[in-house]
């Protein structure tokens, strides 16, 4: 695949309203003449189109009223790859490279990039210790909110937040991760699981609640697209086999956005079990409901519907459930 690079100037003009400005982009695109450059908004895990540049003799031009500082996305292409920018009110260059997903971008100018890619470079980084560092940041906010969430206590995130400067606790990473700690408490283990409904793979509403009181029900999160949920299949499918007939289901959450991926996944990988799934991505309700942030994700449910262990993979599955029904 021949190599694209963009060269994109960025120049920002502060407006009247607060935290608005008038992204002015010239870009270049070498070796090719025409198409789109998108720009892309970041919610959410998802990245949303909010205005494209026709390409024209290898240039292009964006004129467009946005929030600063904030997540952007840049790419050619919105059915593949997009690469995350932290845009701030600085003058900004990148090169995009989309030959090899964006490894070889480069951006120069926005300071909050600068320590994005500074914090990529680091190893076993703790996120309070980071937060302390740049408490004002919208960085700290985002890696908080990316890649803490879902390996914290309820405790834990409460805890970082306090750390995080208050100008940030109207950001939509914040308001998430606050709404979280909540939710996180609701699915702790001895809670009771909370019921939702959700159309199976035939566009039929199910309520998860049918599947309760016969025995222990593994209510599963996972997507075709999740290489992680894939690779973790094959031990999820030995358990069933090994104690369906022992009192064990399981219901399976698809965070896909596309029927025909999840439907040929299930087939691929042999899960011969229940399936939902509202087909809305990191928009999934069910998810939404259990403060799933990263999948592969599962609770165990016994047939009082009492949720008793959370992400149980590999052998800890397989040794749990023999504790519990051999």
């Amino acid at each position: 695949m021949k190599k694209i690079l963009i060269l994109i100037a960025i120049v920002f003009v502060l407006s009247s309203g607060k935290n608005h400005n008038n992204l002015n982009i010239k870009g270049k695109v070498e070796g090719v003449q025409s198409g789109k450059v998108y720009l892309q908004k970041f919610y959410n895990k998802m990245f949303f189109v909010i205005d494209s540049a026709s390409i024209v003799n290898g240039e292009f031009q964006f004129a467009k009223n946005v929030e600063l500082p904030e997540i952007y996305g840049l790419t050619l292409d919105t059915t593949k790859s997009t690469y995350l920018v932290f845009l701030d009110e600085n003058p900004v260059t990148v090169q995009l490279d989309t030959s090899t997903y964006y490894r070889n971008t480069v951006v120069s100018g926005s300071k909050l990039q600068d320590q994005y890619v500074e914090y990529g470079k680091q190893r076993g980084v703790k996120i309070d210790e980071f937060i302390k560092a740049n408490p004002a940041s919208l960085v700290s906010a985002y890696v908080f909110y990316r890649y803490y969430s879902y390996r914290l206590s309820p405790e834990e995130i409460k805890s970082n937040i306090q750390l995080l400067n208050p100008s940030l606790r109207e950001t939509p990473y914040v308001r998430v991760l606050t709404e979280l700690t909540e939710t996180l408490e609701t699915v702790a283990v001895g809670k009771s699981a909370p019921d939702f409904t959700a159309n199976d793979t035939e566009g039929k509403p199910r309520a998860f609640s049918a599947h309760l009181g016969k025995g222990y029900v593994l209510l599963d999160f996972w997507a075709a697209w999740c290489g992680p949920c894939r690779r973790e299949n094959p031990n999820i499918v030995k358990a069933y086999n090994k104690y369906k007939e022992k009192g064990f289901d399981i219901v399976a959450v698809s965070l896909d956005k596309n029927k025909n991926s999840w439907l040929d996944a299930i087939a691929k990988d042999n899960l011969t079990w229940a399936h939902v799934s509202d087909l809305l991505f990191w928009d999934s309700e069910p998810a939404k409901l259990y403060g799933v942030r990263a999948i592969p994700a599962n609770f165990l449910i016994d047939k009082n519907g009492v949720i008793v262990a959370k992400n149980l993979r590999g052998e800890d599955l397989d040794k749990t459930l023999g504790e519990l029904l051999d």
